[in-house]
């Protein structure tokens, strides 16, 4: 597929992958006492291309949605945010995917969630169909394990997109084990597969445990020996970093008061990415992490603003004790950081 000259304009960031829009409970509580919902958006891809976007890194999305009023709004909403949207393709026979969830943490016994995203528009990329052309525009292409459970030709794209090859540009991978999406029970196998075929990878210590049977993250490293970079997210007990020349950096996470356990992971990835696009040590891109991620934790959305640059920067080099002490709270970048959505 050809896509326009605007769709291939270098940027630092080109996030492939599915969004849809999220409908919440207006009162919280279960889906089935709910009456009235609030609309939002939510895709783990396109929610690093917005917190980047936000940070002041060039990014575009690309992806598929319907010819339809959520495809509008979603294509809308994304670019809102500083987002390239100009490889996202309309799609005239398939829907845009939606959700229904609860405010809970995935792992909360209490969370719900209800996909009807099947043969949405997202689910018909392929290397057929998307604009390949756009995918080598950035300095990195991140990805994520969402998009291959979605249908064959899904699954086939990404297989083709982590395939090693001399050429090929950084590829970033966030595993996002979803188990509720995997039909059969080889989800965790291609998993692993896409993830040995990443430059820089992403995975839960939680998803690491449930899909591989990988206790620690050295065992995670030991699993992954071919890619430049393994990080291992612990939640609020900190990272772990794993480079391809035997390195091993842990940070601890700040503490932080946690208003909705939702994005946090992809707020996570965008700021190790922001950190490895300016070529910082790996203890600062682990805070850079650190500092996204609280600013998701602290919002009650998918989305939130990451602190300001100088924020960050200040933040990130703090020693140790200073550092350890940090205590985040609502509000705490000192921004606006609910991200608003037309």
């Amino acid at each position: 597929m050809t896509a326009s000259p605007t769709a291939t304009a270098p940027v630092d960031v080109v996030c492939l992958g599915e969004s849809m829009v999220a409908l919440l409970p207006a009162r919280g509580g279960r889906l089935a006492d709910a009456d009235v919902f609030v609309r939002g958006i939510g895709g783990a891809e396109s929610n690093v291309a917005c917190a980047l976007a936000a940070a002041g890194y060039r990014t575009r999305w690309v992806s598929r949605v319907g010819a339809d009023g959520f495809g509008d709004h979603l294509v809308a909403a994304v670019a809102a945010r500083g987002v390239d949207t100009s490889a996202v393709v309309r799609d005239p026979d398939r829907p845009t995917g939606v959700y229904l969830r609860t405010a809970a943490d995935r792992a909360d016994a209490d969370h719900e969630v209800l996909y009807y995203r099947a043969g949405s528009a997202a689910s018909a990329l392929s290397h057929r169909t998307v604009p390949r052309a756009a995918l080598a525009s950035g300095r990195i292409l991140h990805v994520s394990g969402i998009t291959a459970a979605l249908s064959a030709d899904c699954r086939d794209l990404m297989h083709r997109l982590l395939a090693r090859r001399p050429g090929r540009g950084t590829v970033s991978f966030d595993v996002n084990h979803r188990p509720a999406l995997w039909r059969g029970a080889d989800g965790p196998e291609v998993l692993l597969r896409l993830a040995r075929g990443a430059d820089l990878v992403f995975v839960g210590e939680d998803e690491a445990r449930t899909a591989w049977g990988l206790e620690t993250p050295d065992a995670v490293r030991a699993a992954l020996p071919e890619a430049r970079l393994v990080v291992v997210k612990r939640g609020a007990a900190g990272a772990v970093a794993f480079t391809g020349d035997g390195d091993r950096v842990e940070t601890r996470a700040p503490r932080v008061e946690v208003v909705a356990a939702v994005g946090a992971g992809d707020a996570f990835a965008a700021g190790f990415l922001s950190g490895t696009l300016d070529s910082l040590p790996l203890r600062d891109r682990l805070r850079r992490g650190h500092l996204f991620a609280a600013a998701a934790l602290t919002v009650p959305g998918d989305l939130a603003a990451p602190p300001g640059r100088q924020q960050t920067e200040r933040l990130t080099a703090l020693d140790d004790t200073a550092w350890g002490r940090l205590h985040l709270g609502p509000g705490w970048t000192g921004r606006d950081q609910e991200v608003p959505t037309p």
